[in-house]
Parts: structure tokens; sequence; C-alpha cells
């Protein structure tokens, strides 16, 4: 079970690469627990509130016509999410779509309940679709299992879910998983138009080979394209499936003080984001081609 802790602690910290060998792994349930504290709702732009946990992330984008909602944290995140959407005094049942970055549980594990809750159109990419529907159990490399559920809508590449005038586009930035898809959307703070990146995730867990993985030979060829992909992106706000990815917690507490301008408006936090998570890439890319065993699975 150590390398499935490692994976644990590396997401509980918003870990940009492998937990070191031998380090510290906490138990499953304690890393879990970490990323899933209380988080009270809050507003981040005109149009877009947060509605997630501590760490791991949930997003409401309100319409006209209707709610998007973009992940569903844990299988226990999602009583949470539900009650903090009321808490801002919208309906669940006004969700009509519902959006995943990627099939790993601490993402899509509330998934399933928000969809019979909400009866909103379940909406990923096709690489994660599988992964999704199978509840986690046929990951390339982690085996978190988690309530399956049926996707309704495939997006490729580029192509945009539209609500109420609002469109939200998907961009397939893979690596970390198959079909890990980062969301752009325009929105409008304090009377100015600035561009949303929601990051799905550059971490290089360490049960990532990166080269030789018959279960996902082309992983680190998707990551540099990734990579690519994110530095042609508009990031005026930068958000993503984890907290600690974007400083959420001091971003917050700055924005609750009566910061000016908003404190998520960040361009420069997004670029040094992408340019660190692109560091800790290519080391851990030179060391796997260094050591065959670099990553190296028990079923492998």
């Amino acid at each position: 079970m150590k390398r499935t802790f490692g994976a644990l602690a590396a997401m509980a910290a918003g870990a940009l690469c492998l937990v070191p060998a031998g380090g510290a792994r906490p138990a499953a349930a304690t890393a879990s627990n970490a990323m899933n504290q209380p988080q009270a709702p809050f507003q981040i732009a005109d149009n877009l509130y947060y509605v997630g946990m501590s760490d791991v992330t949930s997003y409401l984008v309100v319409t006209r016509d209707g709610y998007i909602l973009i992940d569903g944290g844990f299988d226990t995140s999602a009583p949470a999410i539900l009650k903090h959407i009321r808490a801002l005094g919208f309906d669940p049942r006004r969700v009509k779509y519902l959006l995943n970055s990627h099939a790993h549980y601490d993402h899509a594990g509330g998934l399933a309940a928000l969809k019979v809750a909400t009866g909103a159109t379940m909406t990923a990419s096709a690489p994660d679709t599988p992964v999704l529907e199978a509840g986690g159990t046929n990951d390339f490399a982690l085996k978190f299992s988690f309530p399956p559920v049926k996707v309704d809508r495939i997006v490729k590449d580029g192509e945009t879910v539209s609500l109420g005038g609002v469109p939200i586009t998907a961009h397939v930035t893979a690596g970390h998983t198959k079909g890990c898809t980062t969301w752009t959307l325009p929105v409008t703070i304090d009377g100015k138009l600035e561009h949303v990146l929601f990051l799905c995730s550059l971490s290089v867990l360490s049960e990532y080979r990166l080269i030789g993985d018959p279960n996902y030979p082309t992983q680190a060829a998707d990551y540099e394209k990734s990579f690519a992909t994110l530095k042609g992106l508009p990031c005026d706000v930068f958000l993503a499936s984890h907290g600690t990815f974007f400083d959420l917690k001091r971003k917050l507490a700055k924005l609750q003080a009566g910061a000016k301008p908003n404190p998520f408006i960040d361009p420069g936090g997004c670029r040094a984001f992408l340019a660190k998570a692109e560091a800790a890439f290519d080391q851990r890319l030179a060391q796997c081609k260094a050591d065959p065993a670099c990553g190296k699975r028990e079923d492998q």
C-alpha cells in the first residue's frame, strides 16, 4: 500500500512532483480528510462562485438559463457542495451541466450523487469517460475507486459548452490523466472582462512512469503538449482542481478583507505555477530516462 499512500500525500499537498521515496506517507483517510475540510462558499466574479471544500474544489457558474457545476470532490463532498449552492441562494435542481476536470476520486467521487440530486447532463472528455463510468477501477496507474457516473455528453478538445449565453470551453491537457480537462470561461469582475482558467492538474505522481508505461505510452508527450497548450491560453483568473495550486486560502483572506483589485485576478501567479510545474516535470522525466525502474508499479 506504500505507493497508494504516496499518491494521496502528493494530492493532499497539491504536489507538483512525486513524494520522495522513504518519505512520510499518511494513512489514506488522513490525507483525504486534509483536502476535504469545510469551506464556506463565496463569490469570485459576477456569475462565478466557489462551492467546494478546503482544497478539493468545485465551482458554480450562474446563467439566466441555469447553472454549470465544475467538479464533485470526494463522494463525501457532495452533500456539502449541494449545501453550499443552497446557502448562496441557488437551487441545485437548476444545475444543467456537470463538468469534470479529471477522473480521480478526489474530483469525481461526488459526481454520481450530484448528478442524481441535480439531474444535470454529465459532461467529460472521451479519454476520461471510461474511467468515470468504471468508478476509477480501470485507471492506468491509480486504483482509487469512487461511485461510477454515467457520462451523457463527451466534449472534444476546443469544444464549448454554452448555457444562457455563457460559454465554457474544454481544453484537453492530458498527462495527469489521459483526458485531463482544463476549462476556460469569460467573466466580469468590477465591470471588466477577465478570462478564467480552471486548471486540471500537472502533478506528476509517484506512480507515473512517464516513459515505458504500457498502460500509457504517450504520457510524457502528453504532458509536454499540455504545457504548450496552457502557455497559450489566457489566464487572468487562475483557478484549479486543488486550492493549494492557486493559493486559495491567502487570496480568500485578502478578498474578505476588501483587497482591490480582486486577488483572484492573478495572471502572474498562473504563469509562475505553470513554470514551476514544467520544471518539476522536466526533472522527473530526466530521472525516469536515467532509471528504467522509475515509477514502475507492482502490476508491471
